[in-house]
């Protein structure tokens, strides 16, 4: 995993990762400043090492003086051994209120150039739109900008058409969207999508997903919106690709800090939307898709910090997507935990805390156990103490009381992290429960709900539960589909186990593993 140093009041922003030659490459945003995009690498998509920053923001007067936002780099399609890296720049002199699209390249993946761009402003700063203006004129008298024999350094940064998205800053918010650009290559051709307001409607319904066709090299000329659901401000960091001939748009929504996706036969069809149609829980933002050489990987940043997301985030750890039968996505845990396996846990005993006693239950199968609960609350626990852990079994419920898992849980005081399973309905809820500082009054109880989600339930009172925890990260597991995917410190080791309340639960097949904790890896690689 990957966070800015604690204490230096930076935070890891919007990511793309790009795989070339065995090495993951990180580009991401560093806030709040947006200064500039930095780069890491990695040969495990866990653990990264910093290399010099990509692209800076511009010297005074550019039009990308003020912040660097989201970015996105992919193979040139016009020269082998090149890369191109589209991003978004803000400007000094329109106060960071309008959004362009600018262009750095590179043959390393290491050392960038930014794009020369050929157009003046002699108005100063008092005209928000004057640069907007000022690069249509110049491409009036630049015929090269309108065909074929241009190369990178013309023609950018590209703003909004008004043709089909807002344009001007008079018009709603005061501020345009045209920013995240994402670039894809396909049978159809080469496209430029990013979020974009579409002209009219209610002010926080226009967000849309821009379209743009590069018609020649470097040249890219606007087209109607890819898609405006009718629902969002805006619909941020867009990613289009195909999967089985079929096309899938993600997107990450800001009302709800989740990561949403429509599929399509074709990306000039209509964009439908499933029963569920969210791809990573609450808390899950910015996604990106790469390619490895196993298959297609979602990246995205992770918010500790419900209430301001520049201040504490990380990279979590990637997850595999796939497309079920049905043709939803869902993701998978990333297959590189089973390499950080240490050991497998004897679970042939529990042990109940119930009251004032203790109780153990053995059985003579280790991977099988019945537990039961006639009636209120019990609490069933492990007897290793654990940090970063792999439990996996089918958990079977009879009758309809509760259940869930426990895990970092101190059998003395209860603290711990209660994960509630609703198996008939398909409900999962994470909670941090423990005891606070302020003694002697009712704030004396810790009790947050980290983390909710749902799946569909095939087989009422029955699932394969995966829960995997690896340093801050914690994820669940649902029939082999990640329900939960968060990151949080309040609890750092502990008991593992289950409890019930009035229900009666077989959890059948059952293994727990000890995993190598994120910073033991570090180690190895460090003195490797």
């Amino acid at each position: 995993m990957f966070s800015e140093t604690e204490g230096s009041r930076k935070a890891i922003g919007d990511v793309d990762v790009i795989y070339h030659e065995g090495l993951y490459h990180l580009f991401h945003l560093v806030l709040p400043n947006h200064d500039f995009i930095a780069h890491a690498v990695s040969t495990d998509a866990i653990h990264w090492r910093r290399v010099a920053n990509a692209v800076f923001i511009g010297d005074p007067g550019s039009w990308d003086d003020l912040m660097l936002w989201t970015m996105h780099v992919s193979p040139d399609p016009h020269e082998d051994g090149r890369w191109r890296m589209f991003y978004t720049g803000l400007s000094r002199r329109d106060r960071g209120r309008f959004q362009r699209i600018g262009l750095a390249t590179s043959t390393d993946l290491y050392h960038w150039k930014k794009s020369p761009v050929y157009w003046t402003d002699d108005r100063g700063a008092d005209d928000p739109n004057a640069i907007r203006e000022a690069l249509e004129k110049s491409r009036e008298h630049r015929p090269e900008c309108r065909t074929a024999e241009i190369d990178e350094s013309s023609c950018f940064p590209i703003v909004p058409s008004p043709d089909y998205y807002e344009a001007e800053l008079t018009e709603s918010r005061h501020m345009l969207s045209y920013r995240d650009p994402s670039f894809v290559s396909c049978d159809r051709g080469n496209y430029l999508i990013l979020s974009a307001r579409v002209k009219d409607g209610p002010e926080v319904r226009r967000g849309c997903v821009a379209l743009l066709e590069e018609t020649a090299p470097y040249q890219f000329e606007h087209r109607p919106p890819l898609h405006h659901p009718g629902q969002y401000d805006d619909i941020e960091v867009p990613n289009l690709f195909e999967i089985d001939e079929h096309y899938y748009l993600i997107g990450s929504i800001r009302e709800d800090a989740k990561i949403r996706y429509w599929h399509s036969p074709s990306i000039d069809s209509e964009w439908k939307s499933y029963h569920d149609n969210v791809l990573m829980p609450q808390g899950n933002y910015a996604g990106r898709i790469c390619h490895d050489d196993r298959g297609m990987l979602l990246w995205c940043f992770f918010s500790m910090n419900h209430e301001d997301r520049l201040a504490d985030n990380l990279l979590p750890p990637p997850k595999r997507l796939k497309r079920d039968n049905d043709g939803l996505l869902y993701a998978s845990t990333f297959e590189a935990f089973e390499s950080w396996k240490e050991r497998q846990e004897d679970i042939g005993c529990i042990r109940c805390l119930s009251g004032e006693t203790d109780e153990n239950i053995c059985h003579s199968d280790n991977s099988n156990i019945e537990l039961s609960s006639p009636s209120g609350f019990r609490a069933y626990t492990f007897d290793k103490v654990l940090e970063s852990f792999w439990l996996k079994g089918e958990m079977i419920l009879t009758g309809k009381g509760k259940c869930g898992l426990l895990f970092r849980f101190d059998d003395e005081t209860h603290d711990g992290y209660y994960l509630s399973l609703d198996l008939l309905k398909g409900v999962a809820q994470l909670r941090s429960w423990g005891t606070g500082k302020a003694a002697g009054s009712e704030s004396r109880m810790s009790f947050e709900t980290l983390q909710s989600s749902f799946w569909f339930a095939h087989k009422p009172g029955r699932a394969d539960i995966s829960l995997l925890t690896f340093g801050s990260y914690l994820e669940l597991s649902i029939d082999g589909k990640i329900v939960l995917s968060l990151a949080d410190r309040r609890f750092r080791r502990g008991h593992v186990g289950l409890y019930l309340d009035t229900a009666t639960v077989s959890f059948r097949n059952a293994t727990l593993w000890k995993l190598s904790n994120p910073d033991q890896l570090e180690d190895q690689l460090v003195n490797g």
